[in-house]
């Protein structure tokens, strides 16, 4: 017999200081170089937006995006390991995108590391296309760098 899947009704809410500590427990799982308190902190107290993706008290993304004058900058974009692969990055990517065209933005604008190419994939399937690159931007391994797509998407 198969099982009956319950749908997960997911919302979002903005990222408050209480979140921070399961935010960041999930950047620490998520990432080699994550995310620090302080870079939390200063997003938020720059008035960036910074959204919470929840199905009922489960963290399941967040996003962090700085508005500019006719254009947003994706900041951070993170799915919880234990929810990657579900379609929750590109349901976050819409409501960023939903979300900028309503402040007016004209162009939403990020960077990713070359080596990630899952999140490349999930860019360009969005509509982002590559635009330059940074060389040495993040921070990686044996205190050597690596470079940075940029990419962009038309509002």
């Amino acid at each position: 017999m198969n099982a009956i899947l319950k749908p997960v009704e997911a919302r979002f809410e903005p990222l408050l200081p209480r979140w921070l500590d399961i935010v960041l427990d999930v950047e620490l799982r998520a990432y080699a170089h994550p995310w620090s308190k302080t870079n939390f902190d200063d997003a938020l107290k720059s008035g960036h937006q910074a959204q919470l993706l929840l199905a009922d008290d489960t963290l399941l993304g967040y996003f962090v995006a700085m508005k500019g004058v006719d254009e947003v900058h994706l900041l951070n974009i993170t799915v919880a390991p234990t929810h990657q692969r579900q379609g929750w990055a590109h349901v976050m990517l819409d409501a960023l995108r939903i979300w900028s065209r309503g402040q007016g933005a004209q162009w939403l604008w990020l960077e990713v590391r070359v080596s990630n190419t899952r999140a490349i994939q999930v860019y360009e399937s969005h509509g982002f296309r590559r635009v330059g690159e940074r060389r040495a931007y993040y921070p990686s391994a044996h205190n050597r760098r690596e470079d940075a797509i940029v990419m962009n998407l038309p509002l």
